[in-house]
């Protein structure tokens, strides 16, 4: 390391691994794991909302979102989330990490509360006032996409650094898998408890009274994993880093750390003035540009183009799932019999296919590393996409079904120990203190965009089941997951180097700004 880096810096980076570390993933996670669950327990409650509200008896099938409805209950969270990503990534440059992060977890408890209890006269009014609470919700998630990154990788040792940002991350496939448990529990039990007659004079389309209590209480438990990680994360002390680079207080860095973490810190005010006088550029400025905008420019790309595909896969499993076999078609089962089979499909893919990935991801990341990951995370989904939409027609038949359930599952596995948990990690160590979160936050912001034109257009080509739409929705993905493995080579790997070595805060100068390539191997601290 850097002879020119602080005392305090160094002292974070070889500190050994201890279990505030493993506290700081779990609280910081906890955002991740809310995160996901609303995020993807509203693709399964977008039928029996169809089916409740939209149900018209003198058509002959099951009621069902319309297009724009539909687009718009799960898009608006992703607008919220762009728009709280920005916000929130800006504010914790300017105000600090720790004082805007427990806002965050409050929104989210409020929102998904509300979320649930969206009461009003008419359809449309039960809609619109879901949407407005989805907005806040989704604005809250975002909010902890750069403060959480920004926390864990200004907290982490530079040896096992971008394993706890990648477990932080991997909370959110804890997430998604509680999104399909807690539906498909919620909705058997009320399938079992309910004996009573259907409405329809054709049993096929029958929605259970009882479907209106279930919807809301799958949304309203998003709220309890936010609600049990708040004191802890009120308790947690603002980072060395932010205290001592950007308020110059070294001596307050020393003893928050010092609070937390067993470590022996000597304080340099003297040597911090001259440190932060050579990194005082700002993000609109040619020294950034030059410095990092290149990589920027990396973080954005890979995070847009992978979120296209990541949220179209996610979002459009419920379609899906009926031409795979895993399900019944909505025209043979009641309302939450369909939800309950959806969401086991649900959670057998994300335990199967997606949680794995992103454990792989964290126990090899400081081996592999980053860039590596990604790429070959890329070219994989690139090429089990470009199978199920060449081969649509052969896999859409009843005995290829398995088949087609295991490359489906295959890229949920190299999108999560590939793309989805780097473009996480990168950002977060790439730029520096002064303006980190506001990168991060402009980089998950793109992604969020991507995560809109999915929600938006792909899953328009996929909610009537129409195969030729079907398998040009996948080619398209598979294309733009291409696009993807090409804009790795504008990011750098990072395994291994400091904060402040990779970002140039500690020399003036970017090590990373003189190689896109990883760096060559480099003796590595013990965890002791």
């Amino acid at each position: 390391m850097s002879s020119n880096n602080l005392a305090v810096l160094n002292a974070l980076d070889g500190a050994r691994t201890q279990l505030y570390h493993f506290k700081a993933i779990v609280i910081a996670g906890m955002g991740f794991f809310t995160d996901a669950y609303d995020l993807f327990c509203i693709s399964i409650i977008t039928k029996l909302l169809g089916r409740l509200y939209y149900y018209d008896p003198s058509v002959n099938k099951p009621g069902k979102l319309p297009h724009r409805v539909n687009n718009s209950v799960i898009g608006v969270a992703l607008v919220g989330t762009l728009t709280g990503q920005l916000v929130f990534g800006w504010l914790g440059d300017k105000l600090g990490r720790k004082k805007v992060y427990g806002i965050t977890l409050i929104l989210m408890v409020i929102c998904a509360i509300c979320s649930g209890l969206s009461f009003g006269h008419s359809p449309k009014a039960v809609i619109g006032t879901l949407c407005f609470f989805r907005f806040w919700l989704g604005f809250g998630i975002g909010g902890d996409y750069p403060l959480s990154a920004t926390i864990m990788s200004e907290y982490a040792n530079k040896r096992t650094r971008g394993a706890f940002i990648a477990a932080v991350f991997a909370m959110q496939g804890v997430g998604i898998i509680f999104a399909g448990l807690v539906s498909m529990i919620v909705s058997k039990i009320f399938l079992s408890l309910y004996k009573g007659p259907i409405f329809a004079k054709d049993p096929i389309f029958s929605t259970e009274p009882e479907a209106d209590y279930v919807w809301r209480i799958v949304l309203m438990l998003g709220a309890l994993p936010a609600l049990l990680t708040y004191y802890w994360r009120m308790k947690m002390p603002e980072t060395a880093r932010y205290t001592a680079i950007i308020e110059g207080n070294a001596k307050q860095a020393v003893a928050d750390m010092g609070k937390v973490l067993d470590v022996e810190i000597q304080a340099e005010q003297d040597k911090l003035a001259q440190f932060r006088a050579a990194n005082e550029y700002k993000l609109l400025s040619m020294e950034f540009f030059q410095r990092h905008g290149l990589h920027l420019i990396g973080t954005t790309t890979t995070w847009f183009l992978l979120d296209i595909a990541f949220y179209s896969q996610n979002l459009t499993q419920k379609d899906i799932f009926p031409i795979m076999g895993l399900t019944s078609g909505a025209n043979d089962v009641s309302a939450l019999r369909e939800m309950y089979e959806t969401s086991r499909a649900m959670f057998v893919v994300a335990l199967l296919g997606t949680f794995p990935g992103y454990w792989f991801t964290v126990f090899f990341i400081e081996k592999i590393g980053r860039f590596y990951i990604q790429l070959v995370g890329f070219l994989m989904m690139t090429i089990f996409m470009l199978i199920i939409g060449v081969q649509y027609d052969y896999l859409d038949k009843k005995e290829h079904r398995w088949y087609f359930a295991t490359l489906y599952g295959l890229t949920f596995f190299f999108a999560n120990f590939g793309p989805n948990s780097t473009t996480f990690v990168l950002p977060a160590e790439l730029f520096p203190t002064r303006i980190r979160s506001t990168c991060h936050a402009l980089s998950a912001a793109s992604g969020k965009a991507g995560a809109m034109i999915s929600a938006f257009g792909v899953q328009n080509y996929t909610q009537d089941g129409n195969i030729p739409k079907i398998r040009k929705a996948m080619m398209f993905l598979a294309f733009t997951n291409m696009l993807g493995f090409c804009c790795t080579f504008l990011v750098p790997e990072t395994k291994g180097r400091s904060l402040e070595e990779i970002s140039g805060e500690d020399a003036g100068k970017s090590e990373a700004q003189m190689t896109h390539r990883p760096p060559t191997n480099r003796p590595e601290e013990s965890w002791e």
